[in-house]
């Protein structure tokens, strides 16, 4: 009598346990849908940013170049105005033209030192930037999974009932799922890889800007 009522006791606790976690990770699935076009939609969105983006670059090394030396003379002669000045004629791509429109006003006031921790601050704006996608590319695909399986067990709880309208209804759902989570995924991760590039780009020609700026007689 003693093993039958313990062996009754811990199916009541497993069929309960069973029964929390069956509530709680179907509870998850309206959220995991909403978040996951809401991610769609904001993949959308970055696709148009990163189009302007695109349009918007355009990098001449010829002009770095003649910048950058002319800011290092008027560096060794200690003539910070006209280095500010020709500073403020690079004409680069959007992120570095703004660094150097910054530095400049740095260098009027003589504070070469701020320069590096401004090249810092732009740093991590970039790396903010490509959080967004980077998050999105990683996150994405696991909902996408997990709005996958969710379905799952009202589906399976429909074939052995012979409701095949629920079976049918949580399959789509789980297929659905994972299809969106792939697209969000799959645009954010090309858009990640793409704007490393160009920022690995970007802080190169920053870098070469600071590297003027520390010249020394």
């Amino acid at each position: 009598m003693l093993s039958e009522a313990g062996e009754v006791y811990n199916m009541t606790v497993t069929s309960s346990v069973f029964s929390i976690l069956y509530t709680f990770s179907s509870s998850l699935l309206y959220p995991v849908v909403i978040i996951l076009i809401l991610m769609s939609l904001l993949s959308l969105i970055m696709i148009g940013e990163f189009l302007s983006e695109y349009a918007k670059r355009s990098r001449d090394t010829n002009n770095l170049e003649i910048v950058c030396l002319e800011v290092q003379n008027n560096i060794k002669l200690s003539n910070f105005d006209f280095a500010a000045e020709a500073l403020r004629k690079i004409k680069q791509n959007f992120i570095v033209t703004s660094f150097a429109h910054a530095a400049a006003g740095h260098l009027e006031k003589n504070r070469v030192p701020a320069i590096e921790w401004l090249s810092e601050e732009y740093e991590i704006k970039m790396a903010k930037k490509l959080e967004q996608t980077r998050i999105i590319s990683t996150v994405a695909p696991m909902l996408g999974l997990m709005g996958t399986l969710i379905p799952l067990g009202p589906a399976l709880i429909g074939l052995s009932q012979g409701d095949i309208v629920q079976l049918a209804n949580n399959l789509m759902i789980a297929f659905a799922t994972t299809v969106v989570g792939l697209f969000a995924g799959s645009i954010s991760y090309v858009l990640t890889q793409v704007r490393k590039r160009w920022y690995w780009q970007d802080m190169a020609d920053i870098d070469y800007i600071l590297d003027s700026l520390e010249a020394k007689e």
